[in-house]
């Protein structure tokens, strides 16, 4: 089976629906924060691995906390897809933290912050040079 084969595909897409359902209403674990989103899942097409791709709405703090959670509860979430989904074999997950919505979000602020300035009778050029990247880097040091 080709890794993106059809199959594959759908395998993907159907732990990716089941262990979202299993975090957000099977799950107990105080540190797995509530608002936690399976981003995307990548099984390996010999069924042994799962990449699971997780974003948390918060703090760093809490989104440490829920890869600690997940990474603990990684055996009853497997058993759990194991009845879930039948498959030949169920994949051993790993749980991996995704920043793809928060930065997202930040970028769709950074835009609505651009046409309200430009809105309100801003420059009339904007210059990029002034916008911060986020790494930290400025061209005075």
């Amino acid at each position: 089976m080709k890794k993106n084969s059809i199959k594959n595909t759908r395998i993907n897409q159907e732990v990716q629906r089941e262990l979202g359902m299993l975090i957000s209403q099977e799950l107990k674990d105080p540190r797995v924060n509530p608002m936690t989103t399976v981003v995307a899942c990548e099984v390996a097409p010999d069924l042994k691995t799962a990449k699971v791709y997780i974003s948390v709405l918060g703090d760093e703090q809490s989104q440490k906390d829920t890869l600690v959670g997940l990474k603990s509860a990684a055996p009853f979430l497997r058993s759990e897809l194991a009845h879930r989904i039948n498959l030949r074999n169920t994949p051993e997950l790993r749980f991996i933290g995704d920043q793809s919505i928060e930065y997202g979000v930040n970028m769709s602020k950074l835009i609505d912050d651009v046409n309200a300035n430009l809105r309100e009778g801003g420059d009339d050029e904007i210059n990029p040079d002034s916008w911060d990247d986020g790494e930290g880097e400025s061209e005075e040091e």
